[in-house]
């Protein structure tokens, strides 16, 4: 399963540009891009304003479209009575700000303010997750948990510190811990990994050693082992790790 399969229920034309522009602001914060021109939630915004408006008009639009006054078009959004209180209220209310972050922030500050462009970023970063979590909530009839774990584990993550070529991939600062590697490699991989494949991956000859490494991580709840499958995911508190790891990183 991947993050595209669930959300089958939108269009590809909105469907795809929703998860490349997602992907990339997930992928620009953790590489602390934090730049406006480079983690923006005002594509993001416009996108899901499509998904929105199409939704309740009952017919999606080919592509997304860019709203000529967006907090205005947002507002219209709750006359479409035929849509969840979520589509017509709460998301178009999380737009707003995050569209507005790309367009009146990063302008001329006063000597002594702080640069805001940290602080814009986590907060396009927490919204555009809150509004991806609750498209899968709406259209997949799930909690709330549910929806943010599906977010959490299948949106594809980029980082530096992991090369791709293929099936392949590798860390690239093999002095981090094997914990910490495995993370990292977990949080770049959609869905779960095999225990086989990740030691291929870590190129680790010892199994036991590594098994041992995997339990320790899933009995922290870093990760779920399905020994049944043999499958390993990356849970939350896995995640929050791994933006530790490479921000840390990324800083020395």
């Amino acid at each position: 399963m991947n993050l595209s399969s669930v959300l089958s229920a939108i269009p590809t034309g909105l469907r795809e540009p929703l998860l490349a522009e997602y992907n990339s602001i997930v992928s620009n914060y953790l590489e602390r891009k934090w730049k406006p021109s480079e983690l923006s939630g005002g594509l993001f915004s416009e996108i899901v304003y499509s998904i929105l408006d199409g939704y309740g008009k009952g017919a999606y639009p080919s592509a997304p479209s860019k709203p000529r006054n967006f907090p205005a078009a947002c507002t219209a959004l709750e006359n479409h009575s035929n849509s969840p209180r979520s589509f017509r209220v709460l998301i178009p209310r999380v737009l707003v700000p995050l569209y507005e972050v790309r367009n009146n922030r990063n302008v001329g500050h006063v000597g002594g303010d702080v640069d805001p462009n940290e602080m814009d970023a986590s907060l396009v970063l927490n919204g555009t997750t809150w509004v991806m979590a609750e498209l899968v909530r709406v259209l997949h009839q799930l909690s709330v948990g549910d929806a943010q774990e599906i977010v959490n584990a299948l949106v594809e993550r980029k980082t530096p510190l992991v090369w791709e070529s293929g099936n392949i991939k590798r860390i690239l600062a093999p002095k981090l811990k094997f914990p910490q590697q495995i993370l990292i490699l977990l949080s770049v991989t959609k869905g779960g990994v095999t225990f086989d494949v990740l030691q291929d991956w870590l190129e680790q000859k010892n199994t036991t050693y590594l098994k041992r490494i995997v339990l320790s991580l899933h009995k922290s709840r870093f990760v779920e082992w399905n020994q049944t499958d043999n499958t390993i995911l990356l849970l939350p508190p896995g995640a929050n790790a791994v933006e530790v790891v490479i921000q840390k990183h990324m800083a020395g």
